[in-house]
């Protein structure tokens, strides 16, 4: 009798376990693991706008990936309804030559942090182990320790995209400092994800963001005829891809 006593008060706690193993309302959730960046970027031709050339005919740019350390942290405003900020350790990205130019290589660098606000949907009960969730928000984008590389910063490459905008070869001869800036860029993010519960408090997660980032770069290059301006948009548009673990408080 002491036995089977034991078996039901042991059967009754994991029944109340597994009811109360989903999210409810005021719950947090915090969700830790690597996430990486695929910008799937689409260039426009880099422009020269002072002196008043215009594009360099092909001459476009590419960036490549990276993986950082992920952060997300999740309040339940409702049930099924949470808010969530995700936050990662600082992302670097090379900047490479594309186009006409693709085979120089790595013409710049940059590092970046994007913060980015959504609002999930869990459309399934508390008593499910699987918390598939739906989302969309913002997503505000900072640039910053921006760099070019010799590969830009020299009085050849300058030349040569000056010439595809139509000036005359030989045009610039010299280049005695150089200096590289990305607009921040604020856009719209979708994302889909799952949390598989292991315990009432631990899951594993995995999430796919796609996030609307474009920037305008700007390089100022002094040379033999003054302060050679270029610019270039870039719709950088990446796959945000995370896995990890999570806790729920």
């Amino acid at each position: 009798m002491k036995k089977l006593t034991i078996l039901s008060l042991g059967l009754i706690t994991s029944l109340s376990s597994i009811q109360a193993i989903g999210y409810e309302k005021a719950d947090i959730v915090l969700r830790g693991g690597p996430v990486q960046v695929t910008p799937q970027e689409s260039s426009d031709d880099i422009r020269i706008t002072n002196p008043a050339l215009g594009d360099s005919a092909g001459a476009k740019v590419g960036v490549t990936n990276d993986t950082q350390l992920g952060i997300t942290a999740s309040y339940f405003v409702m049930d099924n309804v949470a808010v969530e900020l995700l936050a990662a350790t600082p992302f670097t990205h090379d900047i490479t030559a594309g186009g006409v130019l693709a085979g120089a290589g790595k013409i710049g660098e940059t590092k970046h942090l994007p913060p980015t606000l959504s609002a999930h949907y869990y459309p399934l009960g508390a008593d499910s182990k699987f918390q598939p969730y739906i989302g969309g928000g913002l997503n505000y984008t900072i640039f910053f320790e921006e760099s070019t590389t010799s590969t830009l910063n020299n009085a050849g490459t300058i030349d040569a995209l000056a010439q595809l905008a139509g000036a005359d070869a030989g045009t610039v001869t010299s280049v005695s400092g150089q200096e590289l800036e990305l607009d921040p860029s604020f856009g719209l993010s979708v994302q889909v994800g799952a949390d598989y519960q292991i315990t009432d408090n631990i899951a594993i997660n995995a999430a796919v963001w796609w996030i609307d980032i474009g920037t305008t770069g700007t390089v100022k290059s002094e040379t033999n005829i003054g302060q050679v301006t270029a610019k270039v948009d870039v719709d950088i548009d990446p796959i945000v891809v995370f896995l990890g673990a999570s806790y729920k408080f």
